[in-house]
């Protein structure tokens, strides 16, 4: 797991814009991941941001990059509240609701879709895709939208000119803690 990756793919939420973010990467060692999880949670947690392995599966790992502060806002929703507890969930401390959905992306074999609650979707599209299983909905960018449109399409350009940005500093030579914003 490099800084590459982590810059590329999880940027809106290094800059405070975004809850979540999760992405695959070739994983050659098992100790090596966990090492360079550690590392980056050195430099991330003091800045609000916190680093997880989800999955393990054959030469690749599922990483969680969030943040733990919006994250529990995010979590405290009822409409969210109410949509977790019918996945399941019957938690109401923020590490055991990780658990949780750590235990549902181990366990079961179709990916579960409340995972973008984790990521800071909004509740009415993640209700959406789960209800209509994916098809019909609004639009698509970073997720599917059954919601607000106007709302998405800002969110989704909001991102992509934020990950545009961050890469272009990193490639410039700014760090990631330099690139991370603390919300301390």
């Amino acid at each position: 797991m490099s800084e590459d990756l982590i810059i590329k793919h999880c940027s809106p939420t290094l800059a405070g814009i975004k809850t979540g973010s999760l992405f695959s990467c070739k994983c050659t060692s098992m100790q090596e991941t966990l090492e360079a999880i550690n590392k980056f949670n050195d430099i991330l947690i003091p800045k609000g941001v916190k680093i997880q392995l989800l999955k393990f599966f054959g030469s690749r790992v599922l990483v969680y990059v969030y943040r733990p502060q919006k994250l529990e806002k995010d979590l405290s929703d009822k409409y969210t509240q109410t949509l977790l507890f019918g996945c399941g969930y019957r938690c109401a401390e923020l590490n055991k609701c990780i658990s949780r959905l750590k235990l549902r992306v181990n366990s079961y074999s179709e990916f579960p879709h409340e995972i973008g609650l984790f990521l800071g979707y909004p509740p009415e599209d993640v209700h959406g895709f789960i209800v209509n299983k994916g098809s019909g909905c609004k639009i698509s960018g970073c997720w599917k939208v059954y919601g607000d449109e106007e709302r998405a399409l800002k969110m989704f350009k909001q991102f992509k000119k934020c990950s545009d940005i961050y890469y272009l500093k990193w490639l410039g030579g700014a760090t990631i803690s330099r690139l991370t914003v603390s919300s301390k």
